[in-house]
C-alpha cells in the first residue's frame, strides 16, 4: 500500500472551532484519550480513520474495528513558524504525518520541534491548542 492510499487524519475538522461537536472525529479524540484509538479496516486491508460508512480506497461497505497501534512511526513532519491564526499561540510546533501501519494520523508532536526527525517513534495522545483550546491529536515519543 502506497502512502497516497492511507487515511490521513488531521488535527481538526472544519466545523472545529465553533462550539459544535463534530461526532465522527471527536469520537475519534474520545477513543485516543481513553486508551482505547481505532482504525476501520476493510477486507483489502485498506485502513480508514472513522468516521466512515465504505473503504475510499476500494469502496468495501464490510468496515471492521481495530485497535490503534500503541506506537508509529514519523513518515514526514515539517516546523511551523508562521502559523495560521487558529494556532498564532502554538508556534513554533512541528506537525507530523505518523504511520500506524495501514493508517496514518497528523498531529502536532509534543516536543522540541527541531528535535523531530523522520523514522522518530512516537504514540497518539490528545492534547490542546494553546490559541484555541480546542482538541487536537498529539504524538509523544516514546
Amino acid at each position: 500500500m502506497s502512502g497516497d492510499e492511507r487515511d490521513q487524519g488531521t488535527t481538526g475538522g472544519s466545523d472545529r472551532g465553533r462550539g459544535g461537536r463534530n461526532d465522527g472525529f471527536d469520537d475519534l479524540l474520545d477513543a485516543i484519550e481513553a486508551g482505547e484509538g481505532y482504525y476501520l479496516r476493510c477486507p483489502n486491508d485498506h485502513g480508514s480513520l472513522p468516521p466512515r460508512r465504505v473503504c475510499p480506497h476500494c469502496g468495501a461497505r464490510d468496515l471492521d474495528e481495530h485497535p490503534l497501534p500503541e506506537s508509529g512511526t514519523v513518515a514526514t513532519h515539517t516546523v511551523v513558524r508562521v502559523p495560521t491564526p487558529q494556532f498564532a499561540d502554538d508556534a513554533p510546533y512541528a506537525t507530523a504525518v505518523v504511520d500506524f501501519g495501514t493508517v496514518r494520523l497528523t498531529g502536532v508532536v509534543d516536543a522540541d520541534p527541531e528535535a523531530v526527525e523522520t523514522g522518530m517513534t512516537v504514540g497518539a495522545t490528545v492534547g490542546e491548542s494553546r490559541t484555541s483550546g480546542e482538541r487536537l491529536v498529539r504524538f509523544v515519543p516514546r
